[in-house]
């Protein structure tokens, strides 16, 4: 998707958490350290909501509505995101010795609260409380790695929706799209349709039939992240999702999230997918299991939507996955130690297909 459209979508969000922002009397606090997080990594999606089907409405809204440099000088931004490499410590009063309330990981976002010295009260999510502001970015930064590190999705409306290989109703038919299904959008350039990301392939479906959002991920309460906790060491007594091991099960778990993000792709970029799955594996800012990686809140999309697991029970994935999935959990990566991937938007990066690995 244009990152200029990416853009103002986003932007229409931001009025969104300002009107959000004005409504809330809500005052815990939270503190923030160097003590990055070693072990956790998520967050909570759907941080905005447009609230609306139609993209090209909520673009040409905005920009009647929104001026920056206007609203720079009118209202202050209500937005946001946190600067630190792994997470950051929040907690119930603006002091590093407060109660610890939660957590906000690295590309979250959230609404100001409130502002004091150094530190500033945020909300994202269900969390709220106070973080340092040297670990947070504010105005044009915040809004410039939110529309970087943001998706626009598309949320299924109909019972059954097909995704056409053109923006033409006659046009061949890739698969169909269950609802309530998840997809992210690449871009509603053509009228009446948005085009998707459907397993690496650009797909085209109804604008008519589907709920267009802009999304960032939140940060997770202590609650919340207990909750995850258990519900991952839960996970590791079954053999169905099991811990990292080259059994047949778990292998079959990647293969499907790998059919998902790049049933479309080359192999390279089948392999490059499950590459980075084990590369977050192994990593120490992460889950350390398979099934922890592919479910962390807010990370991959099949995986939130269910998709994944519909891939997964069904037995129909495909054998070049498969094979990515073996190679990827034998240690071979064709993208270093790379963690991150998108649709190939000019973000820099290592290409791959249609993705972008960073």
């Amino acid at each position: 998707m244009a990152k200029g459209k990416r853009l103002s979508v986003f932007l229409a969000g931001v009025l969104l958490m300002g009107a959000l922002a004005g409504n809330a009397d809500m005052t815990v606090e939270a503190g923030g350290n160097s003590d990055y997080l070693n072990s956790l990594s998520g967050g909570m999606a759907a941080l905005l909501d447009s609230n609306t089907g139609n993209a090209e409405e909520l673009i040409s809204t905005t920009q009647k509505s929104l001026d920056l440099k206007a609203a720079k000088e009118e209202e202050q931004c209500t937005l946001v995101m946190a600067n630190v490499r792994n997470a950051l410590n929040v907690r119930a009063d603006a002091s590093e010795d407060a109660e610890k309330v939660g957590m906000i990981y690295k590309d979250c976002g959230g609404t100001i609260l409130e502002r004091a010295e150094g530190w500033t009260k945020i909300q994202s999510g269900d969390l709220v409380g106070w973080a340092k502001d040297e670990y947070l970015l504010f105005d044009e930064e915040a809004m410039e790695l939110a529309a970087d590190v943001g998706i626009t999705t598309a949320t299924v409306d109909a019972e059954m929706l097909k995704v056409r290989t053109e923006p033409d109703k006659d046009a061949d038919v890739y698969g169909v799209l269950a609802k309530d299904e998840i997809v992210e959008v690449m871009n509603t350039d053509e009228e009446g349709w948005a085009c998707i990301n459907f397993e690496g392939e650009d797909g085209y479906v109804s604008s008519e039939y589907i709920t267009i959002d802009f999304k960032i991920d939140f940060g997770e309460t202590m609650e919340a992240i207990k909750e995850r906790e258990e519900a991952e060491k839960e996970a590791k007594r079954h053999k169905n999702y099991g811990e990292f091991t080259t059994d047949a099960d778990t292998t079959l778990l990647l293969a499907a999230l790998i059919q998902c993000e790049a049933g479309g792709e080359s192999y390279e970029g089948q392999l490059a997918v499950g590459a980075v799955v084990m590369n977050r594996v192994r990593s120490g800012a992460y889950p350390n299991t398979i099934h922890g990686v592919i479910y962390a809140s807010g990370q991959f999309t099949p995986a939130q939507s269910g998709k994944v697991n519909r891939v997964y029970e069904s037995g129909k994935i495909k054998e070049s996955c498969i094979q990515a999935a073996q190679e990827a959990l034998s240690g071979v990566s064709n993208v270093g130690d790379l963690t991150h991937f998108r649709r190939n938007n000019g973000r820099e990066g290592l290409v791959i297909g249609n993705h972008v690995f960073y």
